[in-house]
């Protein structure tokens, strides 16, 4: 099995907040998904490459945080990110740190209560 993430979500209480932290952290613009039932803001997509896109989601009754799955983002220099992060209204959980021959990564914690991770080779 390539690739086995297909999309991935994170579920926010405050939509307006939450895209101006993810749009802070990865210097990027969220663009709202068509959904008559539920708020979307998806990542920038390109079908043609590999790994996975995702959104931020707001829905009624399913609240975020707590949600025991962590989702990592590619980063250049994950420190970069992690200090992004803090900047923006998160808390670095875990700063910067070796795993091997795999690179690095960073444990921040967004402005709704997720953990999200951030992984560099350099």
């Amino acid at each position: 099995m390539n690739n086995p993430v297909g999309w991935f979500e994170i579920y926010v209480q405050d939509m307006a907040r939450a895209k101006t932290f993810y749009e802070a952290v990865f210097d990027t613009t969220l663009s709202q998904l068509d959904n008559p039932e539920l708020e979307m803001w998806a990542f920038p997509m390109d079908m043609a490459t590999s790994g996975a896109s995702g959104a931020l989601v707001r829905m009624p009754g399913f609240p975020s945080g707590a949600n025991s799955v962590l989702v990592y983002f590619k980063c250049a220099d994950c420190a970069v990110e992690a200090d992004k992060a803090a900047k923006a209204g998160g808390t670095v959980q875990k700063p910067k740190m070796s795993i091997g021959p795999y690179g690095h990564i960073a444990l921040v914690v967004d402005t709704e209560g997720n953990m999200i991770g951030l992984h560099s080779m350099q």
